[in-house]
């Protein structure tokens, strides 16, 4: 099992980032509340990781601190939910406002992520309560962005659109809702990188 990776961030791709370790490139599929800790490319970097073997891939996941690790560790235990799903929840909401809803059997605010339902809510809810009474997290509610957002002409901002529409595709969100999302995003933050927008667009579909 990987564990942890520490090297040279090379690229960034909401969902995924290539981290060289020693010459060797990782790729790796990340939440985007780890994305929001990233530095900027060429920086190094560590990552807490988890390895998910499969017969036509091994797919490794990272995480910016051992509390998002262990919950998305538990979460692939419950029935229904598999890594991709795990990684759109903890793309959404922050561990401590997962834990809330678990702990406030808020089925509300879970069916807003994309790929929960009312059935699977309430699932995470049952199995999940019990399993958060130990567990240990950071104060993971608010993310200080720390990657380049001075990435500067004009023309840089359609890419930026393009990949943040791109990387809610990527987290289970349609085509349709990715769009309009990101350009609401746009007319509250003009001129914000892709982890902004991706940020700014997360938070209003979440919060309905």
């Amino acid at each position: 099992m990987i564990g942890r990776l520490k090297g040279e961030l090379l690229e960034k791709h909401p969902p995924q980032l290539v981290l060289d370790v020693n010459g060797v490139g990782y790729e790796v599929d990340a939440s985007m509340n780890t994305f929001y800790q990233l530095p900027e490319v060429g920086k190094q970097i560590t990552l807490y990781t988890h390895l998910v073997v499969r017969e036509d891939a091994q797919l490794l996941y990272g995480f910016y601190d051992r509390s998002e690790r262990s919950l998305f560790r538990t979460l692939i235990k419950v029935n229904g939910v598999g890594p991709k799903l795990a990684l759109t929840i903890l793309s959404g909401i922050s561990v401590n406002e997962f834990v809330q809803s678990v702990e406030h059997q808020d089925t509300v605010a879970l069916v807003r992520l994309p790929g929960v339902g009312k059935k699977t809510a309430e699932r995470l809810i049952v199995e999940m309560k019990d399993k958060l009474k130990d567990f240990h997290f950071t104060d993971a509610d608010e993310f200080t962005l720390t990657g380049d957002l001075g990435e500067g002409p004009q023309a840089s901002l359609t890419d930026h659109r393009a990949e943040a529409e791109s990387a809610l595709v990527a987290l289970g969100y349609k085509p349709v809702q990715a769009t309009k999302a990101i350009s609401q995003a746009e007319k509250v933050k003009p001129g914000a990188s892709c982890e902004e927008l991706i940020r700014a667009a997360l938070k209003s579909m979440v919060q309905g």
